[in-house]
């Protein structure tokens, strides 16, 4: 007879994921809220990934593995499938939670119906999990917020405010109907769902950090990418109907986006 589904399922899509995986999952077990399961898919990677899983021993965790290597986006939807919660959370094996983290996130979820994400403040860490820059994002967007207050927040900051999957907590029949991660966002799948989840219903931003993101280096042209897919998603997102972004809030985008900073910065120069 199968078990009755937890309340929430924490999904961690491992790619060769051995040097940080054990912290990670140990963040998720030492859940002060404990009705959950973690579900980790390995995507046949070549290390001791899914070993690392395995061995923890705990019955709340299933470990799975893809016969062969597929791309991140199917990957990461592959790992929100095998959930069972109707309440769902990705974390990558390079991020941590705190140990509150499903108890503020789950229960604002649960007692309003009409909430599509709940996110929180996380702190960014280096490679020994040492804090680099604390309480990241979500200027301007904690309490409840509609899709349309956080479409404009984020068109005019050119940015991710949210944040990484690891902060943020989302229903699971929006998921799919939302389509899930998109495999042609290879830089902002996150962004990218998290503006779709919001046609579903309303923000709520926690100012509490409840997880930490870990710093990895990123190559100059990946930098590039990164801005021209976030670049192309944004004007998407100002001319998505549902958000209502207006004439100002992209003018302003632009102002403050590394070209616009460029921009001031040389005629700051000229005009001293």
């Amino acid at each position: 007879m199968p078990l009755p589904a937890p309340s929430v399922s924490v999904c961690i899509p491992v790619n060769r994921g051995e040097p940080y995986l054990a912290e990670s999952i140990r963040s998720v077990l030492d859940q002060t809220y404990r009705d959950f399961e973690l579900v980790v898919l390995d995507n046949a990677s070549p290390d001791r990934a899914d070993i690392i899983a395995r061995r923890v021993g705990d019955v709340r965790i299933r470990v799975e593995r893809t016969p062969s290597p597929v791309p991140q986006s199917e990957h990461w939807n592959r790992a929100v499938q095998l959930s069972r919660a109707q309440l769902v959370k990705l974390v990558r094996p390079t991020d941590l939670l705190h140990p509150r983290c499903l108890d503020m996130q789950v229960n604002p979820m649960e007692a309003d119906p009409g909430l599509a994400l709940v996110a929180a403040r996380r702190h960014l860490i280096d490679d020994q999990s040492r804090v680099v820059i604390p309480r990241r994002g979500l200027t301007g967007l904690t309490g409840v917020r509609t899709g349309v207050e956080v479409a404009r927040r984020v068109v005019r900051s050119r940015s991710n405010p949210i944040g990484e999957p690891a902060g943020v907590l989302f229903r699971r029949e929006d998921f799919f109907a939302a389509g899930g991660w998109r495999g042609d966002r290879a830089f902002t799948m996150d962004l990218d769902l998290w503006m779709r989840l919001l046609q579903f219903g309303e923000f709520l931003g926690l100012p509490e950090p409840l997880a930490a993101s870990r710093m990895l280096r990123t190559a100059p042209d990946e930098r590039r990418a990164v801005l021209d897919e976030q670049r192309l998603l944004l004007e998407e997102i100002a001319e998505t109907d549902t958000f209502s972004v207006r004439g100002i809030d992209l003018t302003l985008g632009r102002l403050f986006s590394p070209t616009g900073r460029f921009k001031r910065r040389a005629v700051a120069a000229v005009a001293g």
